[in-house]
């Protein structure tokens, strides 16, 4: 029930202190032309028992019993306890927390998220306040113009980036009027032996950053020591776009490149890290970097202090409230914290434990790699990019057209993967890209490759 405080008789007499009939009155200075008197296509309203009706009927609709599709969104092995404390009242309703002496607990819990982050990308500094990973991306590739002397107004992304990352990054930066400048990737990854033809090919010229992603969209390894050194030698920054479970397993991204600099800039998406798919969201982002860039890091950052008293406490850091209300002036106008999904993210990472997270990571690997021997026995299958080292995902071309093999799975409760086609015209539209987390067992394999099999004979 939604919560009224006001009486008629409240309304009557607020209305009469202030010398109006009536609350329409309030808004007499709109003209009567631009008024909508009713919404059409809204349905009329249902009562509480037919309205759960209606949800569940639309619930079951969305059942799927089999998921092996992944492209950004993955499924993970959630454990029971991580929800059931985010549920709880002081983290379900939780502000955001600009009154340190009032939210002391939030405040701990995003410092210990920010401490967590940090060890798993190796970087020096954590914030906790991005909408998702593509928005984040954009963020660090505005990040990244602010933090040089002299901003070329010029990003390298490879086209083995996420497609909707990169449609994201293209919307947010192009009023800042900063180039996009997209390299192929026709063998699935970004092959730093061509990158200087590449590179002459989209016009050279000083640019401020390159774009590195860990895995790729194909669920590719890149070279990122060689890409790291490239952007370096060059005078950019490097831009890294990671899987956070990835990272259990695979080389942190502050240690990349052969000089051990690293990567300047880390985001992706948290999504896998304790939430859930949820029939499409929500998401959240995440942005580290070094600590001589922090000042040009957008979103909340937590620190730890004393009081007078000599007492530990938390407060947020480097920057004031007012610097999310300067409009133009502000590093960002990102102001929710995403600080329920944070919380999931904290409680599921504190649960797992580095070497419960590098399980999970070893087992997606070795999921993806029983898929693709079994996939590739079927007659007219065969991996789009083979010879690279995948992590979860890998895409594979079909005898048939990916969109059709997919709704034929659907019908059988399965999701398929995601066709490639649209997004990548050279693949044609034969192309499906496949994933399998630590949540796939021997016989969900067998009973997904047999519906690709006959889906495709």
């Amino acid at each position: 029930m939604p919560f009224i405080p006001h009486t008629e008789a409240d309304v009557a007499s607020m209305l009469a202190a202030i010398g109006v009939n009536s609350i329409e009155d309030l808004f007499d200075e709109i003209p009567e032309s631009l008024k909508i008197h009713a919404l059409a296509g809204v349905p009329a309203g249902l009562s509480e028992m037919d309205t759960n009706r209606l949800l569940r009927e639309r619930a079951a609709q969305d059942a799927i019993e089999l998921n092996f599709a992944g492209a950004g969104a993955y499924e993970h092995h959630i454990p029971a306890a991580v929800w059931q404390i985010v549920g709880r009242g002081e983290f379900y309703s939780a502000y955001t927390p600009y009154q340190a002496e009032a939210s002391q607990g939030t405040l701990q819990l995003i410092y210990e998220y920010q401490t967590m982050m940090t060890r798993l990308t190796g970087m020096d500094v954590s914030n906790a306040s991005m909408y998702d990973g593509a928005t984040a991306l954009a963020e660090a590739v505005l990040m990244a113009e602010r933090s040089r002397k002299k901003s070329a107004q010029r990003v390298l992304i490879p086209t083995s980036v996420h497609p909707a990352y990169r449609k994201t990054v293209h919307t947010i930066v192009a009023s800042q009027d900063i180039e996009i400048v997209e390299l192929d990737c026709p063998d699935g990854f970004l092959d730093p032996a061509t990158l200087d033809k590449i590179y002459r090919e989209s016009g050279e010229g000083e640019f401020s950053a390159l774009v590195i992603p860990q895995p790729n969209f194909f669920g590719a390894l890149e070279e990122v020591d060689a890409l790291t050194d490239w952007a370096h030698a060059r005078g950019a920054l490097a831009i890294a776009v990671v899987n956070p479970v990835s990272l259990a397993v695979l080389k942190a991204p502050g240690a990349w490149g052969s000089t051990g600099r690293g990567a300047d800039i880390v985001c992706g998406d948290g999504q896998p890290l304790g939430v859930p798919l949820a029939s499409g969201g929500p998401y959240f982002g995440f942005l580290c970097c070094k600590k001589d860039l922090v000042r040009n890091m957008p979103g909340r950052i937590v620190g730890r202090t004393t009081d007078l008293d000599g007492r530990m406490g938390y407060a947020l850091t480097l920057q004031a409230r007012e610097q999310h209300i300067r409009r133009a002036k502000a590093t960002s106008n990102i102001c929710t914290n995403q600080g329920l999904l944070v919380t999931a993210a904290t409680i599921h990472m504190a649960l797992l434990g580095p070497e419960g997270l590098r399980r999970v990571a070893a087992a997606s690997v070795a999921n993806t790699q029983a898929l693709t021997e079994r996939l590739l026995r079927i007659p007219g299958v065969r991996a789009a990019f083979p010879g690279r080292t995948h992590f979860h995902e890998q895409a594979f071309v079909l005898p048939k057209p990916a969109t059709e093999v997919i709704e034929k799975l659907a019908g059988q409760r399965m999701l398929a993967g995601f066709a490639l086609g649209e997004d990548y015209a050279s693949l044609d539209g034969d192309a499906l890209l496949v994933c399998a987390t630590e949540t796939k067992s021997a016989a969900d394999i067998e009973r997904f490759a047999a519906a690709i099999s006959a889906a495709v004979a």
